[in-house]
Formats: C-alpha cells, structure tokens, sequence
C-alpha cells in the first residue's frame, strides 16, 4: 500500500508544469519564440495594500523546481495551488493540467484579480500563474523564480493562451 501511495506521489509530482492538454482551437494564432532569444523579465511590484501583496513577498524570488512544492523550490501549478489555499481557503488541483479544468474561461479584458492565467510554452508545456490586475500576474518562473510579470513582455504576450476563472 505504502509503495502504491509513494509512486501515486512520484507521478504527481513529475506531472507539474509539463502536462499536456487536448489541442484547442484558437481564434487567434501565436508566433513562436526561438530557443536562442534572449528573453529580458522585468519585475513588477503589487500595490502594498494587497493580500496578494504580502503573499507574494512571502515567496518573491523562491527558485522554480520541477515538481517542488515548497519555499525551497516550487513549480507554477504548486504556486497557484498554495496561493489559493492560503488566500482563498479554496482547494485547486496539484497540476496545470487539472487546474485548467476547473472554472469558466473569461475573455483577459475582463480578468480579475485571482483568476488563473494559462500559457502554452510549447507544444506540450503549459504554464500557469495568478492574474493580479493592470495586466501582470505573479507566477513561478523557470528562469527567475517566483516574480510578476507582464502580459506586456512579448515572451508573455506570444504564448499567452487563457484565463479562467474560478473564484
């Protein structure tokens, strides 16, 4: 039983950030980003007013780990899933995948602050972060950690894919 629950584990976990989803049409198509550009992330900062705010500094700079789940490293679906525990005593699945499923999907002019915001970094790889408002959403990046950035950075604004919502 023990070892049932230990590979349970161990599948979940390897699931993280890299799940795949059934192809979606989409209205609008995506340019791809070659491998070999040079992507500069600027880092944003939340109003000081914020339960977002203060959450977001508990984990600012927390280093992106596949499959972790914790401040010693964390992936974007283990992100989003604590920061809904924390901040909206709600329950989100542990992978991106299973996280897409859960709410409506909105059109982004009319995102709120803690809607669940998806890209599609390649072709299997999906990412997930929160939407905080003023087009920027805190999340757990590959390259920097756990940061805010901006739809506006062209790496964001081209594999943008959805957000949904599910407060």
């Amino acid at each position: 039983m023990i070892q049932k629950i230990i590979f349970s584990s161990l599948i979940l976990t390897l699931i993280g950030c890299s799940s795949t989803t059934p192809p979606i049409k989409q209205a609008t198509t995506q340019q791809a980003v070659s491998s070999s550009q040079t992507i500069k992330i600027k880092e944003l900062n939340l109003p000081q007013s914020d339960g977002y705010h203060d959450y977001f500094q508990e984990w600012k700079a927390v280093p992106y780990r596949y499959g972790g789940t914790n401040k010693k490293g964390v992936d974007c679906s283990a992100f989003t899933q604590d920061a809904f525990r924390t901040l909206h005593q709600q329950s989100l699945p542990r992978t991106t995948e299973h996280q897409l499923s859960l709410g409506v999907r909105i059109n982004l002019d009319n995102a709120k602050k803690g809607d669940l915001i998806f890209f599609k970094t390649s072709i299997k790889v999906r990412h997930v972060g929160i939407y905080v408002g003023s087009r920027q959403f805190m999340h757990a990046s590959t390259s920097k950690g756990v940061i805010i950035s901006s739809l506006d950075n062209p790496y964001w604004k081209n594999t943008y894919w959805q957000i949904r919502r599910v407060l």
